[in-house]
């Protein structure tokens, strides 16, 4: 048997439970994974609230979860790049991650680097692919000036420490309690809230060449009127916006690849990349996770843990 995270129809943090399952058996293919760690992430959110019905529709009793880290159990017949206890970072498009054991084909692996610790490890599919392909496609240079908002989020952290690592000037749109740390990894804070796009004029005089948005809410409007090329405008969260205006929207689904996982994984391992986790629960406070996660104030990601014991509540910062 396998303790997962289930829900039966549509709604906030009251229809999720964890359930004892099946385990879940490899096919030829096939990699059966052990987790020690799954990431949750607002999409999850919007899958469960049914706003996501028409393009993905649950089929209910429904898993959840795509990031997660573990120790490799078992290996189908076909499997060549992996055995038995080897540590992994994936992810899974069955909506299955936050359980005890996953499935997953093999492609949807990569060895898990001795330096990265497994909270991050298991919290870093979704918001490092996808920041690394929103990065990818504004293209910045040395010498530029990028914007990204929502720059102390779960993808945010991670996308402005990419397009700074270029040798571009970041300026990083945040709450005044993130500046210190958006500092402290060479993103200069920007304060969101009115007067905003006078703070990044003051703040780029010679104006933005690009512009990451991992937020929403307006921010691409924000981005034209700062006179930046569409082609140089990429959202992963506004899109209407893309429909309205062509801008790009490249995120996870562009991203699923395990090379580009690797890439991301070896950056955060070596430092290259900071990757704060704002807290860890057991899997059982999965719907306490969750609820921390749709305040929208968290630095980093939010982890859950398979092996904390069920009562241990949240633990902090890391």
């Amino acid at each position: 048997m396998s303790r997962a995270v289930r829900f039966e129809k549509y709604g906030d943090v009251d229809v999720l439970k964890v359930e004892d399952v099946e385990a879940p058996q490899p096919a030829a293919d096939q990699i059966l994974v052990e987790v020690v760690a799954a990431g949750i992430n607002p999409g999850e959110i919007s899958v469960r609230v049914g706003a996501y019905h028409d393009m993905w529709p649950a089929t209910f009793p429904s898993g959840q979860g795509s990031d997660f880290a573990g120790r490799v159990v078992e290996v189908g017949p076909s499997v060549t790049e992996f055995a038995v206890g080897d540590e992994v970072v994936g992810w899974s498009d069955w909506r299955s991650s936050q359980a005890e054991y996953v499935v997953v084909p093999a492609d949807h692996l990569t060895k898990k680097p001795a330096a990265l610790d497994w909270m991050r490890a298991g919290s870093l599919f979704v918001a490092g692919v996808t920041a690394y392909v929103a990065v990818r496609a504004v293209q910045p240079a040395e010498g530029e000036t990028v914007v990204v908002s929502g720059a102390a989020g779960g993808v945010g952290v991670t996308a402005a420490q990419l397009a700074r690592n270029t040798g571009a000037k970041v300026l990083g749109i945040a709450s005044e309690r993130n500046a210190a740390w958006l500092r402290s990894v060479g993103v200069t804070p920007i304060a969101y809230g009115d007067g905003l796009e006078d703070r990044i004029r003051k703040a780029a005089p010679d104006g933005v060449d690009a512009f990451v948005d991992t937020y929403g809410n307006g921010y691409v409007d924000l981005a034209l009127a700062l006179n930046v090329d569409k082609a140089r405008i990429n959202t992963i969260a506004d899109f209407a916006a893309v429909q309205k205006y062509g801008v790009k929207s490249d995120g996870s689904s562009v991203g699923s690849d395990n090379e580009i996982l690797a890439i991301v994984a070896n950056e955060i391992a070596w430092g290259r990349v900071s990757m704060p986790i704002a807290a860890i629960y057991p899997l059982e406070a999965v719907r306490e996770a969750y609820t921390e996660l749709g305040e929208r104030h968290t630095r980093g990601k939010i982890v859950l843990s398979m092996e904390l014991p069920p009562d241990a509540g949240r633990q902090g910062a890391a």
